[in-house]
C-alpha cells in the first residue's frame, strides 16, 4: 500500500525545533525538583535563569510539529480520517500508555489534586496533571485535531504576501488579547486557582502554529531572511531573556518558577527569537547536507514519545541517586540527572518501537 505522508530521510526546520524542544524540556522538572531542595539565593537565580533558557519548548514543539505536518500534508491528497489514523498511533496511543502508567505507577506526580474516585481519575486522565509535563499533550493534541483549520488557512494564503500579512496581523491581535486577558484574570489574578485550565487552551499557542504554517507557506522569502538576519534575531533573543529574567526575579525569594508563565509578551517575543535561530542553525546545515541532519531525522521521528516517559525516567534517577547528588553538589547532581533522563528517554523511546515492530512482524 502506498505512503499518504511522506518525511524523508534528511531533517526539516520543524525537526530541528523538535528535538531541540524535548533535549530542554527535560530540564525543566528537574530544575524544579532542584529548587525544592531550598538551596541558597544564589543557586536560587541560577536554577530560575536555566529554567528561563529553556522555557521555548512548547511553543519551539508546535511551531515544529506545523511545519513538518504542512510540508508533507498540505499539498497532497491526504484526508483528515487519513492523518487522524497516523495520528492515533504515534500520538494518542504513546499518550494513553504513558498517562496510565504515570497515573497507575507513579500517583505521588500528579498536579494539583490527585484522584479518589474512578471520576477524577478520568479527570486527571484527559486534563494534563496526571504528570507535571502532561498539561503539554492536553494543548498539543488539540492542534492535532484542528490541523484542518491550518490546512485551510495554508492553502488560502498560498504564496500571496497580503494575505500572510494579514493573517499574521490577526493573528497578533488575538494573541495580544489573550495575553491580556490571561494577566489580569488567571495570573495572579482573580481566577488564578479556579482558571487555572486555561494556560493548556490551543489559544495560548495559536500564533506559533499560524508561525509554523506560513514559515513553510512563504519558505522562499522567510529562509532567506533568516539567514540574513540572524545576528539582529539573536540581540533581540538576549535582550527579551534579560527582560524575563528580571520579571521572574521580581518576585522575590524563594524563586517559584510558576512566575515565568509562557502567557506574557516578553516570553513570546523570547520563544520567537530562540525558534528563529534554532530555524537558521538548522537551515545552514541542511543546505551544506550535513551529516547531522540525518541523526536530527532519526531522532526527532522519537522525540515525542521521549518526552512523554521524561518524567518516569526522571522520577528513577531522582529517587534512587539524584536527590543525594544536589544535596552534595547542586550543579553536578543536576547534570547526571538531566543526562541519565535524556538517555533513558529516547533508549526506550527507541526500544519499544524496535520491540513493537518485531511484534507486528512476526503477528502478519
Amino acid at each position: 500500500m502506498k505512503r499518504i505522508l511522506h518525511t524523508g530521510k534528511i531533517a526539516d526546520i520543524g525537526d530541528y525545533l523538535k528535538l531541540t524542544a524535548c533535549t530542554a524540556v527535560m530540564l525543566q522538572p528537574i530544575l524544579n525538583l532542584a529548587l525544592r531542595t531550598m538551596p541558597e539565593a544564589t543557586t536560587q537565580m541560577v536554577i530560575g535563569a536555566v529554567y528561563n533558557l529553556v522555557k521555548f519548548t512548547a511553543p519551539a514543539f508546535i511551531f515544529g510539529i506545523l511545519y513538518t505536518t504542512m510540508r508533507t500534508t498540505v499539498d497532497t491528497a491526504v484526508t483528515y480520517q487519513q492523518y487522524l489514523k497516523q495520528s492515533w498511533h504515534s500520538l494518542f496511543v504513546p499518550t494513553l500508555w504513558w498517562t496510565s502508567i504515570y497515573l497507575l505507577a507513579m500517583p505521588w506526580v500528579q498536579q494539583v489534586r490527585h484522584y479518589h474516585s474512578w471520576k477524577s481519575f478520568v479527570w486527571q486522565f484527559i486534563n494534563g496533571n496526571a504528570a507535571p509535563h502532561l498539561w503539554y499533550n492536553t494543548m498539543m493534541l488539540q492542534f492535532i485535531l484542528l490541523m484542518p483549520l491550518f490546512w485551510l488557512i495554508g492553502r488560502w494564503c498560498q504564496t500571496v504576501p497580503k494575505r500572510g500579512w494579514f493573517i499574521v496581523a490577526l493573528t497578533l491581535i488575538i494573541t495580544g488579547l489573550w495575553l491580556e486577558f490571561y494577566d489580569r484574570e488567571v495570573f495572579h489574578g482573580p481566577h488564578m486557582a479556579d482558571w487555572y485550565l486555561t494556560d493548556r487552551l490551543f489559544i495560548s499557542f495559536l500564533i506559533y502554529g499560524i508561525l509554523g504554517t506560513l514559515a513553510w507557506q512563504y519558505r522562499k522569502a522567510v529562509n532567506p531572511w533568516l539567514q540574513k538576519w540572524w545576528g539582529a534575531i539573536l540581540l533581540i533573543c538576549i535582550a527579551s531573556f534579560y527582560w524575563i529574567c528580571r520579571e521572574l526575579f521580581a518576585f522575590g525569594y524563594p524563586v517559584k518558577l510558576t512566575n515565568a508563565p509562557y502567557y506574557k509578551p516578553s516570553m513570546v517575543i523570547y520563544d520567537l527569537a530562540v525558534i528563529a535561530l534554532v530555524a537558521a542553525v538548522a537551515l545552514s546545515q541542511i543546505q551544506r547536507q550535513r551529516p547531522i541532519t540525518r541523526i536530527v531525522h532519526y531522532l526527532a521521528g522519537f522525540a515525542y514519545k521521549a518526552f512523554l516517559s521524561n518524567v518516569f525516567w526522571e522520577q528513577l534517577i531522582w529517587l534512587t541517586i539524584g536527590k543525594r547528588l544536589i544535596m552534595v553538589n547542586v550543579d553536578w547532581g543536576i547534570l547526571i540527572t538531566y543526562v541519565g533522563t535524556w538517555l533513558l528517554s529516547f533508549a526506550s523511546a527507541v526500544g519499544i518501537h524496535a520491540v513493537w515492530r518485531r511484534i507486528k512482524q512476526a503477528k502478519y
